[in-house]
């Protein structure tokens, strides 16, 4: 009877797997789908390079801020409704999306569509319950290749897609999946109705304690963190436009309102009962440098997306003069490595552990991003180092967020997964305000109308990618130390 009870659980654990898998899949097929029509928005709605970092920058900066919310009201009020919840919100927003007529409209889309996709910390925490200690990095795994496999489809559809029908069809598109994914959610994905009742006990012995539970949500704090971002991306935008005796007190003002904002969203977060973003998470020697990992991680990705789409198509010899069948090609190899590499870390760090895969992805991720500053000349170049750079990234973030979700206190496992979730979402949207800044510096080419981004544009990015690799490779080796030591001490 029991290996009959073990055998059921395993297969509804399985069967959980996939569908929350769905999830991740189709958010990203959506989100890849809308990058080789950079250059279409951008000539429909006659704006510059800055603005169009927008329409990736607020979508993450909302998913930002919503995630450690979502992972709060997950844990308060049931996975499985917040995740519900989001997903339904998500579908609005990319049907909206569909309806765009003007960049504002566009922006507005993005931002509903920014709250749907926090419902990411939902859905990891939802695998935590479901699967044992032993099997959650080969979950977490599965789970991180069905970003990968959704870019991978949605690049080469979303190519295809925009030269068809227009880039206003890659959001219509998608609406049927996300809806048939949420419907499969609330039929067939069960909570741990257990473990629910434990966190339940858990929750009213704490309020014998004290008198009041943290039920509350932390509206102060999410706007505190807003206001944070958004004047920093905002500073950034206004340093595309240059910086002069005119927008220099500008972008100061700018840095200095995020700078003033964080204060205070640091000195609410350790005041409020139910913080969004619990400090004593941000003190951990394990989850720290994993969070500022996940951080510099989500810069790297979002800065190359858009920078190779304009360098594959803007023309010679400022780019390659192509279509967007081209970048989708150029960038192909990039999300099948990643796809790649996101299904077999599971296994390498079953073999040589949980540390030993980010040290080895930081390094093959510096090596693609030294090769892509060196080599980049040819679109096959390119896509080669990209490959190298996608095969690291991969490695990376699929075992940090390993070492994220075991790590954190089963207590707070919403919130810390939000915490990473949100950092990496932040990383994210400062990697395309990153790119937006360096595509500003414009050169014109004889006998062809406008002005493109120079080519010492795209060696800044390249060379960001290679700090920022290198800034990874740092914070493992103290996370590999810090571990290590904690195990002498035990």
């Amino acid at each position: 009877m029991s290996t009959l009870t073990s055998v059921n659980i395993s297969r509804h654990a399985w069967i959980t797997l996939g569908i929350l898998s769905s999830t991740l899949l189709v958010v990203f097929f959506s989100e890849t789908m809308l990058l080789p029509a950079i250059p279409e928005i951008m000539k429909d709605f006659r704006i510059t390079y800055g603005t169009t970092a927008w329409i990736f920058s607020s979508y993450l900066i909302v998913a930002a801020v919503m995630t450690p919310i979502a992972g709060k009201m997950s844990d308060l009020y049931g996975k499985k409704k917040i995740l519900l919840a989001l997903l339904t919100l998500y579908v609005v927003g990319i049907t909206a999306g569909g309806f765009a007529h003007n960049i504002t409209f566009l922006l507005v889309s993005r931002i509903i569509q920014g709250v749907g996709l926090a419902a990411v910390p939902a859905a990891f925490s939802l695998l935590r319950d479901t699967f044992p200690p032993a099997k959650l990095a080969i979950a977490v795994g599965v789970f991180g290749s069905a970003y990968s496999a959704g870019s991978v489809v949605g690049l080469l559809a979303g190519a295809t897609i925009i030269q068809m029908f227009g880039w206003h069809s890659t959001f219509l598109s998608i609406v049927p999946f996300a809806a048939a994914v949420t419907i499969m959610i609330a039929k067939f994905v069960q909570e741990n109705k257990a473990q629910i009742a434990a966190q339940g006990n858990t929750q009213q012995s704490t309020a014998k304690k004290k008198q009041h539970t943290s039920h509350s949500i932390d509206i102060k704090g999410a706007l505190a963190l807003s206001i944070t971002v958004i004047s920093f991306l905002i500073a950034l935008t206004l340093v595309q436009s240059g910086i002069n005796s005119k927008t220099l007190p500008q972008i100061g003002v700018a840095f200095i309102a995020s700078a003033i904002s964080l204060a205070i969203f640091v000195l609410i977060e350790r005041r409020v009962s139910s913080p969004l973003v619990d400090m004593r998470l941000l003190k951990d020697n394990t989850l720290m440098p994993s969070y500022i990992i996940a951080i510099a991680t989500g810069i790297t990705m979002f800065m190359a997306y858009p920078a190779i789409v304009q360098l594959v198509r803007n023309p010679v010899p400022l780019g390659f003069g192509g279509s967007a069948v081209d970048a989708a090609n150029v960038q192909l190899p990039f999300m099948i490595m990643f796809l790649v590499f996101s299904s077999i870390t599971p296994l390498i760090i079953n073999r040589i552990g949980k540390l030993n895969p980010i040290i080895i992805g930081t390094i093959v991720s510096l090596i693609g991003s030294i090769g892509l500053l060196v080599f980049h000349s040819t679109k096959p170049a390119v896509s080669i180092n990209l490959a190298i750079i996608a095969s690291g990234l991969s490695m990376t973030i699929t075992s940090t967020w390993n070492v994220i979700v075991s790590s954190s206190p089963k207590s707070f496992v919403g919130i810390s997964v939000g915490v990473g979730a949100l950092l990496l979402f932040i990383g994210m949207s400062i990697g395309p305000a990153l790119t937006g800044v360096y595509m500003e510096n414009h050169q014109t080419i004889k006998g062809v109308q406008g002005s493109y981004p120079s080519l010492g544009s795209y060696n800044l990015v390249y060379l960001t990618s290679d700090l920022l690799s290198a800034v990874s490779l740092g914070f493992v080796l103290i996370l590999r130390r810090r571990v290590a030591q904690n195990t002498i001490e035990v």
